[in-house]
């Protein structure tokens, strides 16, 4: 299926790795310019080259080394997507963090880290990117989430964060829709990629993940980036023109929630 994003513009926050990765790579085969955003600069320069490996003819691939959790990187990176490729029509807000315990382990700092690492910078490219959709008639804005905003599980302050950022899609939704921007979410299930999570506990407790793949995962596995990455490039594309304030789930069964 041809998307038809040849020519557009596509920012990806923590483009690096993992999601983010992986919905560069599937923008980038189908045309679209992509700026890549993170902050190690050493593994955002490998990311790139091997963007540029798998871009379509016309696609350009932009590195931008940045912190967003700040609003200073939310500025560089939308900024320097206008300045390189004088367009912006779809944003990947795809970055998230959330460390802490209990209720009585978990710091105000842990708290404020989560919002600050997740919410925070949707919000700041968000508002940066609007005006620059709003001129050109249109866009998208897509919000990787997570099923744990949906349902239980994971961690307390991810939790949070992640169920703020499927309230945050449905709220800019309802106020963008006049200027012809969609905002959709994704929230996958448990994804396993070399340097995530699930891959360090695999490695430090084999068994125990074996065990929660038969109790959690009905199809026996993990998902892959992959499988996400591709459903972001779809619903970046004119082809999901009708959708808009919904969070997606791509997690082959996992969740509970209907």
């Amino acid at each position: 299926m041809d998307l038809q994003l040849q020519g557009k513009t596509a920012v990806v926050t923590g483009g690096s790795r993992g999601l983010g990765r992986a919905a560069a790579e599937a923008l980038v085969a189908e045309g679209c310019s992509v700026v890549v955003a993170a902050r190690g600069a050493e593994m955002l320069a490998r990311t790139c080259a091997h963007l540029l490996q798998v871009a379509s003819a016309q696609a350009r691939v932009v590195p931008v080394s940045c912190d967003l959790s700040t609003p200073a990187g939310a500025a560089q990176v939308i900024e320097a997507a206008v300045h390189e490729t004088g367009r912006l029509d779809v944003l990947v807000n795809n970055i998230g963090l959330g460390r802490g315990g209990t209720l009585e382990q978990t710091t105000d700092a842990e708290w404020h880290e989560a919002f600050e690492h997740t919410l925070f910078p949707a919000l700041r490219c968000s508002r940066l990117a609007v005006p620059h959709m709003r001129a050109q008639g249109g866009g998208a804005i897509i919000i990787i989430s997570s099923i744990y905003g949906r349902e239980a599980g994971g961690r307390m302050t991810y939790n949070a964060v992640k169920a703020a950022e499927i309230s945050l899609t449905k709220s800019l939704a309802q106020q963008l829709a006049p200027d012809h921007i969609r905002v959709v979410g994704v929230a996958p299930g448990s994804i396993l990629f070399e340097g995530g999570s699930w891959r360090k506990r695999q490695q430090e407790d084999p068994a125990g993940i074996a065990a929660f793949i038969a109790r959690e995962l009905p199809f026996g596995r993990f998902g892959t980036p992959t499988e996400v990455g591709e459903v972001v490039a779809f619903l970046a594309s004119s082809k999901a023109g009708w959708v808009s304030g919904t969070t997606v789930v791509v997690d082959g069964c996992q969740s509970r929630m209907f």
